[in-house]
């Protein structure tokens, strides 16, 4: 008997039920889906809208919502609940690459002081570009740009996570989206794999050519903060409420 996975009880070794493995899978991935589908609302959800989004019945929604109110992850305001703050708390954890977002920072307030552009950092994962930061520009709110939003791959940052090692910025003139314009670079870590691409998209009619050399310069920006160690210093645990 393999007693690496099994529970101990007065020495014997008993594995877990089949049934109780599955049943306990089924909940996280119905209490995984309720919280995307709150993700992509991005506002207040009622139990019916939930429900639908997820198709998961009423009274299943009722239940994994109270265990997820109850542990900080999603916050109830009468009948609509939302995101909560542990959520957040832990997706701030995540570092796709060390260092990155820190090191990202102040480049890309620069670039968006500098040009107005709406600005993104993206990271590639499966099939999807995913803005893991990102500065709100002149294009809001025709284009909202947040953490969390994932690009196609056949747009701008797509195409510079995915393109050769080496070329000049890739372009958007309204490719994707009419009246937005865009110009994407990969960024690079010190030995040079591609971790991440920085875009910066403008309403339609701004020249490209000095946005894509902004974003050149934050690209540089960000590379050399990763050589540095791109992080910041850690604040004092006396300052923290863990």
């Amino acid at each position: 008997m393999d007693t690496g996975a099994a529970r101990r009880t007065g020495g014997v070794a008993r594995t877990a039920a089949p049934g109780r493995q599955e049943r306990g899978r089924g909940v996280l991935e119905g209490a995984f889906a309720l919280l995307d589908a709150l993700r992509r609302n991005g506002d207040e959800a009622g139990v019916t809208e939930l429900a639908l989004a997820c198709g998961v019945p009423k009274g299943s929604v009722h239940r994994l919502l109270d265990q997820l109110v109850g542990v900080g992850a999603v916050e109830r305001k009468g009948n609509r609940y939302r995101v909560g703050p542990q959520l957040y708390r832990l997706g701030q954890a995540w570092e796709p690459h060390p260092g990155l977002r820190p090191a990202a920072r102040l480049p890309l307030q620069r670039l968006r002081a500098v040009t107005g552009a709406s600005v993104v950092l993206a990271v590639l994962r499966e099939d999807m570009a995913i803005t893991v930061s990102s500065v709100p520009g002149d294009l809001e709110p025709l284009l909202p740009v947040r953490d969390g939003i994932a690009f196609r791959l056949d747009t701008a940052a797509g195409k510079a996570l995915c393109g050769p090692l080496r070329g000049g910025p890739v372009l958007d003139r309204e490719d994707v989206m009419e009246g937005v314009c865009c110009a994407a670079l990969p960024v690079r870590a010190p030995d040079g794999r591609t971790v991440a691409a920085l875009a910066g998209m403008v309403p339609a009619g701004r020249g490209l050519d000095a946005l894509a050399q902004g974003v050149a310069e934050a690209g540089a920006a960000v590379t050399r903060a990763l050589a540095r160690g791109g992080r910041r210093a850690p604040v004092p645990t006396t300052a923290l409420v863990l």
